[in-house]
């Protein structure tokens, strides 16, 4: 389901709300639903700057999506078992709490959820959370044009209800929380003679022993499913409408592919043709596996959708205990049956890996505006139809890094808005802003129903950060502190590089940027080698790095102000009597 503003609505809207919001409105009181990683940095967001928030969690403790249960519980988010998250672990953490060193780059959930127990202890967010509290409305109040509050129905840990007003609200409950079973695409499923599911219930392999399973969808959590499915049953179909491209974890050098995405690595996107760049990124995959012959190529391009991160899979489809089969047809009692007309017979278990629909059934549908597939949030976090801004939509964002760092840059950047220190344009200049940014989306993704939304991580986290004033300004870290530049546009965009200047500046940051390589380095360092083991090539990979990090700071620097080298030059040049 989702909410939407009507349009018949808009014009009115447009009248009484034609000038810049001027945010006159003072905002104290936050509420903050939800309690997973974006609610987490919501509550820090707001106390940062000096606002009293209260956090409703309706399950008895933190960690929302990463907070494992061996009963999957309605209308909430549900992992299984064996998960571990595909993201560098200093590409996921939050920008002034970096993971500890000795934890493994790839974390397992479970050391997932100890570092949100350490960042929400360190800023003191946990005596700001009400646990086992549902929100069951959020309405606004009979004044809202002139105050902005809203009034907050909950049901406490005793069944009771509750009613509150708050000055400003942030919905951070997440998008994976009503999973998506579509049976009727599916002909002949009330015939099937075995048990079907969502991956939603998936919890780990115990039912594939000695199995014939089919898994229907080759996202991330399907291609998991499927590989570890196939490590008991007797066999494994996974079956994809479309394909997709698969990438390892485990990059060049045996280092994390998160390492490799760099500013400079963004700058080239910039410069160069995207049809390019798709060649060589997919020759470079086929390089290691051919996607055509492994059944897995895709209709669309490379970079047009995020890739499946599985380093395991394609060794499962090699040794042939998962077969990759195109859409699924129609089932005939224990028969599967393809597009291609081959089947499955004997199957004993299908999982649906489909994906989730997303809503907000505590919010009223008038606040929402429908764009495209998608909710059209300005800047992927405010509704653009409302009188005053002070309600926000935090964490749902889909793009190829980690929700981590990105909420919590939304969540910044809220919070800089409610204090007044952002002023956002009319509502009439957001909905033009949301319809270009779904015009972009469309243009530059494959984007669907279920899959309405994808940005490109560094361009939006920039954009926010430009917003807050937090970007981090290449050229005055080249002029003043160029080790430091080196590392942040050669380096890995972490988010540390958005607290060295700003608010919110951390002083640890610089600190943390020059040692992220050593946290990678730490968890791999369990055996000591001795130093005739030892090798020059990291020193000469290092002075690579310096010399090429130079030219091309140099060369952006001469792209972007071709003006500025020669004018210190003359400035610096000896001057004649």
């Amino acid at each position: 389901m989702c909410l939407c503003f009507e349009a018949g609505g808009l014009q009115s809207l447009f009248q009484r709300q034609a000038k810049k919001h001027t945010s006159s409105i003072m905002v104290q009181r936050v509420a903050v639903i939800g309690a997973g990683p974006s609610g987490l940095t919501s509550v820090k967001a707001c106390l940062d700057e000096g606002m009293e928030p209260t956090c409703f969690e309706s399950s008895d403790d933190i960690g929302g999506l990463w907070k494992f249960k061996e009963v999957s519980e309605p209308n909430r988010a549900s992992i299984y078992r064996s998960l571990t998250i595909n993201i560098w672990k200093e590409m996921m953490c939050y920008s002034d709490f970096p993971i500890p060193a000795d934890y493994p780059n790839y974390m397992h959930h479970s050391k997932i959820l100890k570092y949100f127990r350490m960042y929400a202890e360190h800023f003191k967010i946990l005596q700001h959370i009400r646990f086992q509290t549902s929100v069951k409305k959020v309405t606004q109040r009979p004044d809202f044009s002139h105050t902005g509050q809203w009034e907050v129905v909950i049901e406490n840990k005793d069944g009771l209800e509750e009613r509150h007003i708050f000055d400003a609200v942030i919905c951070c409950s997440g998008h994976f929380n009503y999973p998506n079973l579509p049976l009727k695409d599916f002909p002949g499923i009330e015939t099937f003679e075995g048990k079907y599911f969502h991956s939603w219930d998936y919890k780990g392999p115990e039912d594939m022993h000695g199995k014939r399973v089919v898994v229907i969808g080759i996202g991330n959590s399907g291609g998991d499913i499927a590989v570890e499915g196939s490590r008991v049953a007797e066999q494994v179909y996974l079956s994809t409408r479309s394909g997709a491209w698969v990438i390892r974890q485990v990059s060049d050098n045996g280092l994390p592919v998160d390492r490799f995405n760099t500013r400079f690595v963004h700058v080239m996107f910039k410069l160069l043709p995207m049809s390019f760049l798709n060649w060589l990124g997919e020759k470079k995959l086929n390089a290691m596996y051919d996607h055509a012959v492994y059944g897995l190529k895709p209709k669309h391009r490379l970079f047009s959708q995020i890739p499946v991160i599985n380093d395991d899979l394609p060794f499962k489809i090699l040794s042939g205990s998962v077969l990759v089969k195109p859409n699924l047809k129609e089932i005939r009692g224990s028969t599967v049956v393809f597009d291609d007309g081959t089947t499955a017979e004997n199957v004993d278990l299908i999982v649906f890996a489909t994906g989730y629909n997303y809503d907000f059934p505590y919010l009223p549908k008038h606040v929402m505006y429908k764009s495209g597939h998608r909710v059209g949030l300005y800047k992927h976090v405010f509704p653009p139809v409302l009188e005053q801004p002070t309600l926000a939509i935090v964490g749902f964002i889909h793009s190829d890094g980690s929700i981590m760092p990105q909420a919590e840059m939304q969540a910044r950047f809220v919070t800089r808005v409610f204090k007044g220190h952002k002023k956002l344009p009319s509502n009439q200049t957001m909905i033009k802003a949301v319809e270009k940014d779904t015009r972009n989306i469309e243009k530059n993704y494959v984007v669907s129903r279920l899959t309405p939304l994808q940005v490109d991580f560094v361009e939006y986290m920039d954009d926010l950060a430009q917003d807050i004033g937090v970007r981090p300004s290449l050229l005055w870290l080249f002029l003043t502190d160029f080790p430091l530049f080196m590392r942040v546009f050669w380096g890995p965009i972490t988010a540390y590089q958005y607290r060295l200047m700003g608010p919110g500046k951390w002083n640890g940051a610089r600190r943390a940027i020059f040692t992220q390589l050593d946290r990678m380095y730490q968890p791999l360092r369990t055996r000591q080698l001795g130093p005739q083991e030892s090798s020059t090539a990291g020193r000469l990979f290092k002075w690579s790095l310096l010399l090429v990090a130079g030219g091309s700071a140099v060369y952006y620097i001469q792209v972007h102000n071709p003006t500025l080298i020669p004018t210190l030059m003359s400035k610096l040049r000896p001057q004649t009597v």
